[in-house]
């Protein structure tokens, strides 16, 4: 409709893309293998800590979002919980599935969250 809700669109698909990541990397989710990026990085978040950080993220795309009125407030915003679930879906399975995380994995859960996002962004 408009460069700016483009703009915002794919700030916010990116911000929700790096907010999987951080939410990937928290306690209690192991890495597939000693060696790698995913056992760099596997339980380096504290489980609060991420959730606080998800909480604000999703505040801070509906607060941005505010010059579009109340519903598109509430779509940015939803737009970051959505593709946290469907990026969160896909790490259980990949957990599930490897026994916990690898450096791919984290990239597909980037790309899975900034697509699930902008997916999202563009139906409403």
């Amino acid at each position: 409709a408009s460069w700016t809700r483009g703009a915002l669109a794919a700030v916010v698909s990116a911000t929700a893309a790096r907010l999987a990541l951080t939410l990937a990397a928290r306690t209690g989710i192991p890495p597939a293998r000693p060696e790698g990026l995913g056992a760099a990085v596997a339980g380096t978040v504290p489980r609060s800590a991420a959730l606080l950080v998800a909480a604000l993220v999703t505040a801070a795309a509906g607060i941005a979002a505010l010059p579009f009125g109340a519903y598109g407030s509430v779509q940015y915003a939803a737009s970051v919980v959505l593709a946290v679930c469907a990026a969160e879906l896909l790490l259980r399975h990949c957990v599930r599935r490897f026994g916990g995380i690898t450096g791919d994995v984290f990239g597909a859960l980037a790309e899975t969250a900034a697509t699930a996002a902008l997916v999202v962004l563009a139906l409403g």
